[in-house]
């Protein structure tokens, strides 16, 4: 469905701020319990228009935070470009209203300087980010996974250094171990560019940052926690509980195999759907409703391939 018009966002759109946001850590942010994520369905692949409708429908609804990173798509850049035409067409009236956020970490293009957490590629990386968005700076910025072979002070120099740009406003990291959690916030707050959030995959069947302790370190030092992949890709839904559906993530088998179907998984979602049943909500709505009732978590990431889905995920809050 085409989208005809000048957009013009809702005047309502911030009625129910005081249960929509939460402050993140000890920072002046303040995020909405739900973001909306691009990792899937706003790649060049994917409907513009439908893209659109989507970013329409959340910001109308009080979701500014859109979650974004260089290799999202597919293909890898497509979804910043999509990004970008959203800018131009309907939000940069809206810019100062938005917290947008970006990563750079896995590979992105060939060679030595395409990936990992160098200084040489956080930098590229940044540019060309801004570029395909045809932004002047993010809000936010991720070292988007833990770099074994890069000193950390080179990682954490250079998002220290980005900020001094005024091309990022705050840093965060993604997938860090707790060890080296600790040492990113040791050193970007003695340089005056303190980590703003964490963000690690936490849902009902994954409770790793739970587990290891990382959830627990951002709430007593002030980090914030988002939370992505809260519906375990689509696994904690109703999608699969009569089967695998022939045009499902996991029939694709790209980033959910058959094989995590197992009849145990299948009891236990089972067991969730009558409680969730009980309560007059779905299985999503439940999970959902878990990730943002644990101690320290600021929002939860969702993904939306339509407005409906987006809607029921929003009136957990």
């Amino acid at each position: 469905m085409e989208i005809k018009g000048i957009y013009t966002a809702d005047e309502h759109r911030y009625d129910l701020s005081a249960q929509m946001y939460q402050r993140c850590g000890r920072s002046g942010v303040l995020l909405p319990k739900v973001s909306l994520g691009f990792w899937h369905n706003f790649g060049g692949v994917d409907p513009y228009e439908r893209s659109r409708a989507i970013t329409h429908f959340a910001f109308d609804h009080g979701i500014t935070h859109f979650d974004l990173a260089n290799n999202y798509g597919p293909p890898y850049g497509s979804a910043e470009e999509t990004m970008g035409r959203l800018i131009d067409d309907d939000f940069r009236p809206y810019r100062d209203e938005l917290f947008i956020a970006s990563k750079a970490g896995y590979d992105m293009w060939p060679g030595p300087y395409g990936n990992w957490g160098s200084r040489k590629y956080l930098m590229a990386s940044l540019d060309q980010s801004l570029k395909r968005m045809h932004l002047d700076y993010v809000d936010l910025f991720y070292s988007h996974r833990y770099d074994p072979e890069t000193p950390l002070e080179e990682t954490l120099q250079t998002l220290v250094d980005i900020v001094k740009t005024g091309k990022v406003l705050y840093v965060g990291i993604s997938r860090w171990p707790l060890e080296a959690l600790k040492t990113a916030d040791e050193y970007l707050r003695s340089r005056d560019v303190p980590l703003l959030i964490y963000q690690g995959r936490l849902n009902m069947l994954d409770r790793e940052p739970i587990d290891n302790g990382v959830l627990d370190y951002c709430h007593e030092h002030g980090i914030g926690f988002i939370a992505f992949s809260p519906l375990a890709q689509g696994l904690l839904t109703d999608r699969y509980l009569n089967g695998i559906p022939s045009d499902s993530r996991m029939a694709r088998e790209r980033f959910l195999k058959k094989e995590a179907l197992t009849p145990q998984l299948l009891d236990y979602l089972r067991q969730l759907k009558k409680e969730a049943d009980s309560r007059n909500e779905t299985i999503a709505q439940q999970a959902l409703r878990w990730v943002l009732q644990q101690n320290g978590v600021t929002s939860v990431l969702v993904g939306a391939s339509s407005t409906t889905q987006l809607a029921t995920n929003l009136s957990v809050i």
